[in-house]
């Protein structure tokens, strides 16, 4: 298991902890800040699957015409999972 910690930059959500599985796959997430029905609706999407699905549908999603949201933050942080 993986666990990474993202500080959350453009958003409502101040951070967020997401654990990644052997076979990398989302285990499990949670944000601090947001809007929380929507974020534990994408948490629930999210869980089980691949990373590198979850960065190839969230990357580039805007929230209210901002450059990013809380979907594209996860996918930064997934992004850079391996470094």
């Amino acid at each position: 298991m993986k666990k990474i910690h993202y500080d959350c930059q453009g958003t409502c959500s101040e951070c967020f902890d997401v654990t990644i599985d052997d076979d990398d796959r989302i285990a499990s997430a949670e944000f601090t800040g947001g809007c929380n029905g929507n974020l534990q609706g994408i948490m629930r999407l999210v869980k089980g699957m691949k990373c590198d699905e979850v960065i190839a549908r969230l990357s580039g999603v805007s929230c209210n015409g901002g450059p990013t949201s809380c979907p594209d933050q996860l996918a930064r942080a997934l992004k850079g999972r391996k470094s």
